[in-house]
């Protein structure tokens, strides 16, 4: 059932650079891609960042009562990181390094990638494609755009011709609004570039060199598709044409983004979708994120407290809730001082909403849940703004206290009214864990655990270290993680 008319919802829309009222093209149904990782290593904190911000955005929709087809992706090839450069393929630099098979890379990383966001409690996708799952499609759009006159072969490597696009009145460059004729006027052929035509073309399909591992037929030869390709091929197969959201993070905007609403208009002669969203960048400790200055940290650090950046270790859902007090668009750093910050205020919280169910009705209400409830929509419905949500529930948290001291009274249907709604925007939207997460089945768990233990402690004494790391990983894989010292193994949940 649908809470609210489709025009109280407002999205800020990348294309156009504003906030505007949410239509969907199907009434009732919403068709989302969000670009998914590229396994070829751990998940960057970053990265879950925008697809718990993402996810946010599916639950929402869902609360509303739109039935969501939700595509994310998984790059598994072809992403290359310079066109004129194919060892610049990252699955080919990571093979080498880690002297695996390149599927054996993907599916490592790919494991990982789906452990770390269900340990951030992140829903699955409706459908999680991967590039190497859809060549066919890929080299199919090729020859749609070579035959359309926007794409060319060259040297077995075929190229989007960006000089084409905007001679025939199309505009590359209206995504991240950038003047492209500025850029024909200042950029030069760079080197192990001159099959294209201009530098800015872009990879449709790459030649592979004898060396280069991951290698399909095609009409132009052994090679692997360009990475801008895939998500047109796959969000185009699933959700057609044309479709509601795309989203992703604010670095995928250009060139990524930007090539795929050229390939979406250059192929179908219409605006591949209607409103295109954008997360912004997480640092830490005021600076950027990354492994070469040392200022980095993996997502299972931040809740295993195997860091040196933080002095303990966090619930998942303490991490996510501070992630929510930021809006979407706006840049999130985090810290120490964020962390425990974030971990009084979810604790307040959750600690209040388990005080509802010994609150006692009364005959009147003295405390107004409508006009709160309403607050918490308008929060949403203006541009999933989740800093004036969680306001509205700590408003909801006094109510609570007020209850408690008898210093308020609701009637049977208002608390009931305020309950769900409370536990609905936490739980349901927020994506927040329940409370009730295995209270009452502690000790139970825990002799599994314990048991499970002992039969590892077995395997290890009997030199049987698959086994022994298949229990610890898979423990692990439910988020429970076992540390080994000189006084036997301990366990926590993660």
């Amino acid at each position: 059932m649908q809470l609210y008319t489709t025009n109280s919802l407002k999205i800020y829309n990348t294309l156009s650079g504003e906030k505007e009222v949410f239509v969907p093209l199907h009434d009732g149904n919403i068709g989302m891609y969000v670009c998914g990782p590229t396994v070829y290593s751990n998940v960057h904190l970053g990265n879950v960042r925008t697809f718990m911000s993402f996810d946010m955005v599916y639950r929402y929709l869902l609360h509303l009562g739109y039935k969501v087809r939700y595509v994310r992706n998984i790059t598994d090839a072809g992403h290359l990181t310079d066109d004129g450069n194919v060892d610049n393929d990252r699955f080919v630099k990571q093979t080498r390094l880690e002297k695996l098979e390149p599927m054996e890379v993907v599916q490592k990383y790919t494991v990982d990638f789906h452990r770390v966001l269900e340990v951030y409690n992140l829903l699955p996708p409706t459908i999680e494609p991967t590039a190497t799952g859809h060549i066919i499609e890929q080299i199919e759009l090729i020859e749609k755009l070579i035959e359309k006159g926007f794409a060319y072969e060259s040297n077995g490597s075929v190229y989007f011709d960006v000089f084409e696009y905007n001679k025939k009145g199309l505009n590359y460059g209206e995504l991240s609004n950038r003047n492209i004729e500025e850029l024909f006027a200042n950029t030069r052929d760079l080197d192990g570039q001159n099959e294209k035509k201009n530098p800015q073309d872009f990879a449709l399909w790459k030649n592979a060199s004898p060396a280069h591992i991951m290698r399909w037929n095609s009409p132009w030869g052994e090679g692997f598709p360009g990475w801008h390709l895939e998500c047109t091929a796959m969000s185009t197969k699933y959700l057609g044409e044309k479709f509601d959201i795309h989203g992703g993070g604010m670095d995928l905007k250009f060139p990524h983004h930007e090539c795929e609403v050229a390939q979406g208009k250059a192929c179908n002669d219409i605006s591949p979708v209607n409103y295109w969203m954008h997360t912004n960048m997480l640092t830490m400790n005021g600076l950027r994120m990354s492994k070469s200055t040392g200022n980095y940290i993996l997502p299972m650090q931040l809740v295993n407290g195997e860091n040196d950046f933080f002095e303990k270790k966090f619930q998942s859902s303490v991490v996510r809730f501070c992630f929510m007090q930021a809006h979407y668009r706006s840049v999130l750093d985090i810290s120490n001082e964020a962390m425990i910050a974030a971990e009084k205020g979810y604790n307040r919280l959750v600690e209040a909403i388990k005080q509802l169910d010994s609150i006692k009705a009364s005959t009147t209400s003295t405390l107004n849940v409508a006009d709160w409830k309403n607050s918490c929509y308008e929060a949403m419905n203006d541009d999933l703004n989740t800093p004036i949500l969680i306001a509205n529930l700590f408003e909801g948290v006094r109510f609570v206290n007020l209850l408690k001291e008898n210093s308020a009274t609701l009637t049977a249907s208002d608390l009931e009214d305020f309950s769900k709604t409370i536990k609905a925007f936490v739980f349901d939207v927020l994506g927040l864990a329940s409370e009730t997460s295995f209270e009452g089945n502690l000790e139970k768990v825990t002799g599994l655990v314990e048991l499970l233990i002992e039969m590892r402690n077995t395997a290890r004494a009997n030199k049987d270290f698959a086994m022994s790391d298949q229990i610890r990983d898979q423990l692990l894989a439910l988020g429970i993680q076992l540390k080994d010292g000189k006084d036997g193994t301990e366990f926590s949940m993660v």
